[in-house]
């Protein structure tokens, strides 16, 4: 397996990295770097949307723990996923999004804010956001990555980590979004034919799709007592969180920027939706019928006796595939990673190249330097994550734990409510900000890790009351932004 699982990645490196060369070929301005000029069509911005949302945690991390602890209720995060998270973030987003970014001439989501509430001191604090949660964030993945190398190749995990970064950084800093976006049409290919071909396998192992469900909600059963299995408050909170959380995350709002048209958008919205099906349903199927193939006896447990959920899935997978579908499968988590890891290192290098980089909005000559700072910062964040998944500092820890409410906490409200209501004014964007990422954390703490999609529930949902309040209470923004913002809107 190592022969052929090492052939197929030299393979794919070499390919990520010849896309990258030709991406650079095309990328002059920092609009090419950052939104590929603006230029792609629907199936290549579709499958970015959801190779970028789906990564190694979720066929490694989600599917063990959830598709464990969850059984066949796991299934509903993967629906909640494709349905609100892929296909009507697209419709309810993507046509106002588009519009007016190019209205307010705006490339990042900071930007945005700032630009659509006139408020001058938005942009720093929001990129200020970006940098401290995505960022750690984007190493948490390089992490799960590096540990399935090691498990299945046997690759030692500083070195794994050192290829993928290399590899990461050549086509991010070569080619910038086009590259990514081009990569990530490849990748999602593979990702979408290997999530099928494993169901199938391991299916096909218990006799079919059906049969295996059936055999899964049995031995759940026995495996799980009435008392530890999640409440429908769990459930709900991990399909909010994960659904309608993608709608303030900048790493996805980043896609809808991109599109040629808005006449993409109808055929993204399905395209998406499909593939995000695929993807999730694959993943937590998978996770909830080890119940079928692992007892309480045989199933990964740690040193110290516990339940190694990030082991369940590889250790089925390399129990139960063949050699060859198995380093297929590698592929498909290489590829869900990568996607992520390039979108992350560009949103967070953006945070200070575009954001807080003085010469953005000067002449050409200007353009050129922010696109050399693109690419040097690029390389920077890459470094360091390197060093938080090596080194694995305490408050990072919490940082990765805290991100995904923090950061879709603090822009979802004043994202979603900029773009279709004309009254939100710029002290409820500082509102919406400031209450999302506050009730995060005092939550997360309160509550503990075990509660964490309990907590980013709350802090996504509580800003969209703050803000309309605020809003009613303080004067709104002027009529010339307000004209320019929506025009033809």
């Amino acid at each position: 397996m190592v022969h052929i699982g090492v052939v197929f990645l030299v393979i794919f490196l070499a390919v990520m990295t010849a896309i990258g060369i030709w991406g650079m070929k095309r990328t002059r301005t920092l609009g090419d770097f950052f939104l590929g000029g603006r230029t792609l069509g629907p199936w290549v911005s579709a499958v970015a949307y959801g190779t970028s949302y789906f990564s190694a945690v979720i066929f490694i991390g989600f599917a063990g723990t959830q598709g464990w602890q969850f059984g066949l209720s796991s299934l509903w995060i993967a629906l909640g996923n494709a349905v609100i998270g892929a296909g009507a973030a697209w419709l309810v987003l993507a046509r106002r999004t588009r519009r007016m970014t190019q209205n307010l001439d705006t490339m990042t989501m900071p930007e945005f804010l700032q630009e659509r509430y006139g408020a001058r001191h938005l942009k720093p604090v929001a990129a200020s956001v970006i940098f401290f949660f995505l960022l750690p964030y984007s190493a948490s993945v390089f992490k799960g990555l590096g540990h399935l190398f090691e498990t299945v190749f046997g690759i030692p995990y500083d070195i794994a980590l050192l290829v993928m970064i290399a590899f990461t950084g050549v086509y991010l800093i070569l080619g910038g979004y086009f590259a990514i976006a081009i990569t990530d049409f490849i990748q999602g290919i593979i990702m979408f034919a290997g999530a099928a071909v494993m169901v199938l396998v391991l299916s096909g192992r218990g006799g079919g799709y059906f049969e295996m469900i059936g055999k899964t909600a049995e031995a759940y059963a026995a495996h799980i007592p009435p008392g530890q299995r999640p409440s429908a408050l769990t459930v709900f909170s991990l399909v909010f969180m994960t659904s309608f959380g993608t709608w303030g995350l900048p790493q996805m709002t980043q896609k809808f920027y991109a599109i040629k048209n808005e006449a993409v958008i109808p055929k993204a919205a399905v395209v998406t939706t499909v593939f995000a099906l695929m993807i999730g349903f694959a993943a937590y199927s998978t996770g909830a019928f080890a119940h079928v193939f692992f007892d309480l006896g045989t199933v990964p447990r740690t040193a110290a006796g516990e339940i190694s959920y990030d082991l369940i899935v590889p250790t089925l997978l390399t129990g139960h595939l063949p050699e060859l579908l198995l380093s297929l499968i590698l592929l498909l988590v290489l590829s869900a990673s990568m996607s992520t890891l390039s979108s992350l290192v560009l949103v967070s290098s953006s945070s200070v190249a575009i954001d807080l980089y003085p010469s953005r909005q000067t002449a050409e000559t200007g353009k050129d330097r922010s696109v050399a700072m693109m690419r040097l910062l690029a390389g920077v964040f890459i470094i360091i994550s390197y060093f938080i998944s090596r080194f694995q500092i305490g408050i990072i820890v919490y940082l990765m734990s805290l991100s995904w409410g923090a950061v879709s906490g603090s822009f979802a409200a004043p994202y979603i409510y900029g773009l279709y209501w004309k009254r939100t004014s710029k002290a409820a964007a500082y509102a919406g900000l400031f209450s999302g990422l506050a009730i995060e954390i005092v939550l997360f703490f309160a509550l503990g890790a075990s509660q964490s999609p309990l907590a980013a529930s709350v802090a996504i949902l509580a800003p969209f009351a703050v803000v309309p309040l605020v809003s009613l209470l303080t004067p709104p923004p002027g009529e010339e932004l307000l004209k320019k913002a929506f025009e033809g809107v």
